[in-house]
């Protein structure tokens, strides 16, 4: 399984500090990209809901507000992680959790 967040590039871009290096990125082929070799390579594609992915506790669920700056989640409940490795298991954990199909079809060559 591959996921990911279902960034909207024309949000981020609101941040004028951020939007040439955004607007050079090239979201939308890399989707694809991530797309195509998930179903050549037989594996789940899931884009998931970016809105507090980094903000979120992935061990309680509490949210903890920080600055785009603050590099480390700490919370009342004992997390510290690295802020990016904090929203990479909450991004994992909505993944998984996702009801229905929103990834990628896969198609089995065996059947």
């Amino acid at each position: 399984m591959v996921a990911y967040e279902d960034l909207r590039v024309k949000n981020l871009v609101k941040n004028h500090c951020l939007a040439k290096s955004i607007n050079d990125a090239g979201w939308y082929q890399f989707r694809k990209w991530l797309e195509h070799f998930g179903t050549k390579f037989g594996r789940i594609t899931i884009a998931v809901n970016p809105a507090y992915t980094s903000q979120n506790c992935s061990e309680c669920g509490e949210v903890v507000k920080k600055s785009l700056s603050t590099r480390t989640h700490v919370c009342e409940c004992g997390c510290e992680l690295d802020r990016d490795h904090n929203a990479a298991i909450n991004i994992r954990n909505r993944a998984i959790s996702t009801t229905g199909h929103v990834g990628t079809w896969i198609i089995d060559p065996f059947a």
